[in-house]
């Protein structure tokens, strides 16, 4: 298969999907150039295709404001433009699959009609009860929810912010326990910081992250990102880095993965709205 990683940081999720199985032609892309993932794709001797994004927002950063560019704006989709130009110059042909890993630029209606269902990313969440966001703000979504664990999920890529059909989910990380793992390696509070934020969202009924940020003060503001970042960074370790690997070679690579418009199959049988869940059977 050829299969085209975007990066735009460490590349670690990149990393990890070819030390699964390092006989594809992977190419490795980034907005930004000279990233880590640029540096792990040269030491893999991969093809790496750099192009900076920023020269061609300039004009739509005026106008619109750094942050609230329009994501299907001229400007964004003539560098998607480009960018493919030049992906499929160089390896002759469109890709197998493209797998967004750690990639910080939103992808145009232009890219997504392009391509679906060939775009696959992984987002720190269950998406399939909407915890969506950036950074760590899925996890502290999951908290005000009452959850007991989180996932990380493998989906594919459409129009929509992270509501791509699921393909797979990793095993679910319990949050206590983890908590109680992290402090035990030395990170301390977690587990205070982590029943004074239920305790704070009980007495008020918030169970949304929009109306924690309304009504919590600095410091518990503060408390809940410490978390969710501990968190999420365990999560990477038993949920990102083994489903994505997974979905990629596992399920795609060998075939057994059909699209129908948004509905999933593997070996034949339609997948429920949250995939492939490794740490259950497949339905029958």
């Amino acid at each position: 298969m050829a299969i085209v990683c975007f990066v735009s940081g460490s590349g670690t999720n990149y990393q990890k999907i070819v030390e699964w199985d390092p006989d594809h032609d992977y190419i490795v892309f980034t907005n930004r150039p000279d990233c880590g993932g640029v540096e792990k794709a040269r030491a893999n001797k991969h093809i790496t295709i750099e192009l900076s994004h920023l020269p061609y927002l300039q004009d739509a950063r005026s106008k619109y404001g750094s942050a609230r560019i329009p994501r299907n704006c001229a400007q964004r989709v003539r560098y998607e433009q480009d960018v493919w130009r030049l992906i499929e110059d160089r390896i002759e042909k469109a890709p197998d699959l493209i797998c967004l890993a750690g990639y910080d630029q939103w992808l145009t209606d232009w890219t997504i009609d392009r391509y679906y269902p060939r775009i696959l990313n992984i987002h720190p969440g269950d998406t399939t009860k909407g915890h969506a966001g950036l950074h760590w703000i899925p996890t502290a979504k999951a908290i005000l929810a009452g959850d007991k664990e989180i996932r990380a999920t493998v989906f594919i890529v459409d129009k929509g912010e992270d509501t791509g059909p699921v393909l797979a989910q990793s095993r679910p990380l319990d949050i206590i326990r983890a908590l109680g793992a992290l402090e035990s390696e030395g990170t301390r509070g977690l587990i205070a910081g982590f029943e004074g934020i239920v305790r704070f969202a009980r007495q008020h009924a918030v169970t949304s992250y929009d109306g924690f940020e309304s009504l919590a003060d600095a410091e518990q503001k503060t408390t809940m990102k410490k978390l969710c970042e501990s968190l999420q960074g365990a999560l990477k370790k038993v949920g990102d880095w083994e489903v994505y690997p997974f979905a990629v070679h596992a399920l795609l690579a060998r075939g057994r993965v059909q699209i129908v418009d948004r509905t999933v199959y593997i070996d034949g049988r339609r997948m429920p709205d949250h995939g492939y869940r490794m740490d259950q059977e497949l339905p029958r």
